[in-house]
C-alpha cells in the first residue's frame, strides 16, 4: 500500500495523502510505485508463491502491467491536475443574502448541484435555500477543473470548496465582531447570519462589503470536523427538483434569441458518410425556410421554427458518399475483436489435476440516449462568437468552436448550460460545432437540434467489446484468473485525453484507452495469479465515447458469471464463495448486507432465481442482489433489487440512492434487452421503439438501496451502480434459466 505523501513529495508542494485517507496519491509517490511495482503479486493464502512463480515461468507468461485501480484512478488524476486552479473558483455573497457559487462542473442529472449546496451550507452555516449554484461559463484558466466525468466531481471539489467556504465564514465573523464591538470568538453563525451573545444578528448580505476588506481573520479559517456536521451526510431532496418537474428549469432548447433560426441536419444513411450533391430548390420555397447549408456531417436546413425545419428536411434530396465503415457489420466487428482477444491470452499450466473454465463474451454497443436530445445555440459574427451548450469539458467547447469557425479562442464566449442527461456523450461537442458553422454561414443566431434518430444512429456509443476469461482451479481453490478484453477503441480526444496524457500517467507506456482500462478495472477476488488486459481496435465508422464508466458494465458482468461458475465447479455457495475470496473488508461488508437484506438462498419457484455481484471502483465498494422471473426467458423481469454501497462518506445519501437506482435500470437494460446493431456501416436502431431501454414494466417491484456508514473520504458514485447491477442481473438470469449466457444483451 502506498503511504501518504508528505508536502515535499508532491508536485506542487501541497500535502496529498493516499486514497481513502485524503485527496489523492502524490504524483512523485505514484511514479515511484510504478517503477518499483512487483512483476508478480500473489495471494499467499490461496496459492503458494513458489507454485505460481514456477507455473508462470514454465508457461513463459509475459509480465503484464499490474492493475492500477487500487492505487490511483482517473479522479485522483483530475483532482491533482485541478488543484492549482481551485483558488480561481468564485464564491460570492450578495447583498440579498444569497451565497452564489460558480461551479466549474456540469450538472447532468447526477445531483452535483445539490451536493455543492450542502457542502457550502455546511461550512458557512448558511441555509441551503440561501445557496445558489450556477454553472460557470468556459474559463480557459480553469483548465481541467472544467472537466466533468469518471465520478470525479465531488471527490475533486469537496476539500477545496470546504476550505473556500470556511475562509469566507471566518471573514464574515471577523467583520461582524468589529460591527458588534465584541470579540469574534464570542460570535456564532447560523441561518446565513452571524449572532452576538446579546441576541443581535447581522446577515451575510449585510456583512459582505466589510468582510471583503478583511485581510487577517480573527478566527481560524478551518473546515469543520466531521462530528460537527449538521448538513453533510443527511438526506436532502434535490434543490432543483421542483424546477425540473414544473418546467421552470431552463435547458438549451429553451433559449430564444431574437432573429434566430432553427436548424436540423439531414444526415447520411451510413455513419460518417459525406455529401456528394444535393438539390435544395424545392425546399427553399417551403414556408419558413430561410437557408440550406452544407456541413461536413450533412446538410442543415434552417427555418423559422422546429416543425418547419423538420418537415423541410424530409423533402431535401441528397446523394451521399458512403461512410468508411460501409462494408462493416456486427459479424465483422465480433470477428475482429475475437481475434484480438485470442492473441492476448496467455497459457498457464499449473500441472496435473487442474480444472479450467474458458469462456468468451460479446457485448453490443450502447447508445447514450439522454432524455434531452442534443441542442446547441450559436451566434457567430465576423470577429466573435457566443455559444450555449451543455459540454462536459467547458474549455473544450471554446476550443472546438474557435477552430470550427476560424476565430481565436478568446473571441469565443461559451456558456455552459445544465444537461438533461449525458452519460459521457456531452464530452464531445458535435452539436455546438455544427451550430457554429451554420451560424457563420447564414449570418444569424442558430438553434440547432438533433432528433432522437440522430442521437441513436449518428451519436456516439459505448463500444462493442469481446471478453475472454480463463480460470483454473485445483484442490478447492482458484489458482489463476485471466480476463482479457478487446473493444472498439474508445474516443478520448476530449478532456479525458488531456488527463491521460499528462505527466501523472507518463510512466505508463500505453495508449490512452488502455490507461483507462488499467486505472478502472480490477479483480476484487483473491484468485491466485491474476492478469487482466484491455486493448482497443480502430474500426472505421464506429463512433465511440465513454459510457457510464467505459468498460465496467461489461467487464464486471463477464467476471461475475465466471465467479458463479467457479463456485459451482468447487461445490460452494455463490455468496459464501465470494465472501471467502474477496480482498477487502469493505467489499465483504456490502456483500453481507445485501445477502441479509435480500434473503439470499431462500426458496424460489421454477424459472426464478437470485443473482449476486460485487464491484469496487472510484474509491467506493458496492454489492447487488437481484431476483429475476425468467419463466419466459425472452421476457424476463427483475422483480426485486437490493444494493449496498460504501462510498467512503456520502455527502447526500438520498443522491447516492438515486444514482444507484439509475445504475440498476441501466444494468437491467444492457444485460437483458438494449443494444445497437451495426449493418453495413449503419446503426440499425433509431429510437426507443427499437433501442429497447427498460421501461416501467421492466423495473423491479421492490428496490432498496443501503448506504453504509462512513469509512473514509467521499468516493465516486455516478458510475458505480451500472457494473454491479449488470453483474447481478446476468448471474440471476443464468441461474434462473440454467444457461451460461455469453452474448449481451441476451434478447438482442
Amino acid at each position: 500500500m502506498v503511504t501518504p505523501a508528505t508536502p515535499e513529495e508532491t508536485a506542487e508542494g501541497a500535502a496529498v495523502a493516499e486514497p481513502g485517507q485524503a485527496s489523492g496519491v502524490g504524483r512523485r509517490r505514484f511514479l515511484t510505485y510504478l517503477m518499483a511495482a512487483p512483476t508478480l503479486t500473489v495471494a499467499a493464502q490461496l496459492v503458494p508463491e513458489g507454485e505460481v512463480a514456477a507455473a508462470a515461468a514454465k508457461s513463459q507468461i509475459p509480465v503484464p502491467l499490474p492493475p492500477l485501480e487500487p492505487m490511483v484512478d482517473f479522479a485522483d488524476a483530475v483532482t491533482m491536475l485541478a488543484m492549482p486552479t481551485m483558488p480561481l473558483m468564485r464564491l460570492e455573497i450578495a447583498a440579498n443574502n444569497k451565497v452564489r457559487f460558480e461551479m466549474p462542473r456540469l450538472e447532468v442529472g447526477q445531483g452535483i448541484n445539490t451536493s455543492v449546496v450542502m457542502m457550502i451550507a455546511e461550512e458557512m452555516d448558511a441555509k441551503p435555500s440561501d445557496v445558489v449554484v450556477e454553472i460557470s461559463d468556459a474559463r480557459p484558466e480553469l483548465f481541467i477543473n472544467h472537466f466533468t466525468g469518471f465520478s470525479s466531481g465531488v471527490r475533486a471539489l469537496w476539500q477545496p470548496l470546504a476550505s473556500m467556504a470556511a475562509a469566507a465564514r471566518s471573514r464574515l465573523v471577523t467583520a461582524a465582531g468589529k460591527r458588534f464591538g465584541v470579540p469574534a470568538t464570542d460570535l456564532t453563525v447560523s441561518d446565513t447570519a452571524v449572532h452576538a451573545p446579546d441576541g443581535r444578528k447581522l446577515s451575510f448580505g449585510e456583512l459582505a462589503k466589510d468582510a471583503a476588506k478583511v485581510t487577517l481573520p480573527a478566527v481560524p479559517a478551518r473546515p469543520k470536523k466531521i462530528e460537527q456536521h449538521k448538513v453533510l451526510g443527511k438526506p436532502m431532496n434535490r434543490v432543483d427538483a421542483r424546477g425540473m418537474v414544473t418546467g421552470a428549469t431552463k435547458y438549451v432548447g429553451d433559449i430564444k434569441i431574437p432573429g434566430s433560426v432553427v436548424a436540423v441536419v439531414v444526415r447520411p444513411p451510413t455513419v460518417d458518410g459525406k455529401v456528394a450533391a444535393f438539390d435544395d430548390s424545392s425546399v427553399r420555397a417551403l414556408p419558413g425556410v430561410s437557408d440550406v447549408v452544407e456541413l461536413p456531417t450533412g446538410v442543415a436546413v434552417c427555418a423559422e421554427n422546429t416543425w418547419q425545419a423538420l418537415e423541410a428536411a424530409k423533402k431535401l434530396h441528397v446523394s451521399w458518399v458512403p461512410g468508411p465503415g460501409a462494408r462493416t457489420s456486427d459479424t465483422d466487428i465480433k470477428a475482429t475483436l475475437n481475434e484480438k482477444t485470442g492473441s492476448m491470452m496467455d497459457t498457464l499450466d499449473l500441472g496435473d489435476g487442474e480444472g479450467k473454465i474458458d469462456a468468451s463474451f460479446d457485448f453490443a454497443g450502447v447508445s447514450h440516449s439522454p432524455m434531452e436530445v442534443s441542442y446547441a445555440v450559436a451566434d457567430v459574427r465576423r470577429d466573435r462568437a457566443e455559444v450555449w451548450y451543455p459540454g462536459q469539458v467547458g474549455m473544450g467547447v471554446q476550443v472546438d468552436v474557435a477552430k470550427a469557425v476560424g476565430l481565436p479562442q478568446p473571441a469565443v464566449t461559451a456558456h455552459i448550460t445544465r444537461a438533461g442527461g449525458s452519460f459521457g456523450a456531452r464530452g464531445f461537442n458535435d452539436a455546438v460545432v455544427e451550430a457554429a458553422r451554420v451560424s457563420k454561414a447564414v449570418g444569424k443566431p442558430v438553434k440547432l437540434m438533433w432528433t432522437r434518430n440522430d442521437e441513436t444512429r449518428h451519436g456516439r456509443m459505448r463500444p462493442p467489446t469481446h471478453h475472454r476469461i480463463i480460470a483454473s482451479y485445483r484442490g478447492g481453490k482458484v489458482r489463476s484468473f485471466q480476463q482479457k478484453m478487446s473493444g472498439v477503441m474508445v474516443d478520448l480526444s476530449h478532456g479525458a485525453g488531456i488527463v491521460l496524457t499528462s505527466e501523472i500517467f507518463s510512466a505508463i507506456n500505453k495508449p490512452v484507452d488502455e490507461i483507462v482500462f488499467y486505472i478502472s478495472q480490477n479483480v476484487p477476488y483473491e484468485f491466485g495469479l491474476v492478469t487482466i488486459d484491455g486493448k482497443g481496435e480502430r474500426i472505421p465508422g464506429v463512433k465511440t465515447a465513454e459510457w457510464r464508466g467505459v468498460h465496467g458494465g461489461s467487464f464486471r458482468a463477464a467476471q461475475e458469471l465466471i465467479v458463479d461458475e467457479l463456485a459451482a465447479k468447487l461445490g460452494k455457495d455463490p455468496l459464501k464463495f465470494r465472501m471467502d475470496s474477496l480482498k477487502t473488508d469493505r467489499a465483504k461488508a456490502v456483500l453481507k448486507k445485501v445477502g441479509v437484506e435480500g434473503g439470499w438462498g431462500r426458496p424460489m419457484p421454477q424459472g426464478w432465481a437470485q443473482g449476486l455481484a460485487v464491484h469496487e471502483e472510484h474509491r467506493s465498494s458496492s454489492a447487488c442482489l437481484v431476483e429475476i422471473n425468467a419463466t419466459d426467458p425472452e421476457n424476463p423481469r427483475v422483480t426485486k433489487a437490493f444494493v449496498a454501497v460504501d462510498v467512503g462518506r456520502a455527502i447526500n445519501p438520498r443522491g447516492v440512492e438515486a444514482q444507484m437506482q439509475g445504475g440498476l435500470i441501466d444494468g437491467i437494460s444492457t444485460i437483458l434487452q438494449a443494444g445497437l446493431h451495426f449493418d453495413n456501416g449503419a446503426v440499425r436502431e433509431g429510437s426507443f421503439s427499437d433501442f429497447k431501454w427498460a421501461r416501467q414494466r421492466h423495473s423491479p417491484l421492490e428496490t432498496k438501496v443501503f448506504v453504509m456508514p462512513p469509512t473514509g473520504d467521499p468516493g465516486g458514485v455516478g458510475e458505480l451502480g451500472v457494473p454491479v447491477c449488470a453483474g447481478a442481473v446476468a448471474t440471476a438470469y443464468a441461474r434462473a434459466t440454467g444457461t451460461q449466457p455469453r452474448s449481451f444483451p441476451i434478447n438482442f
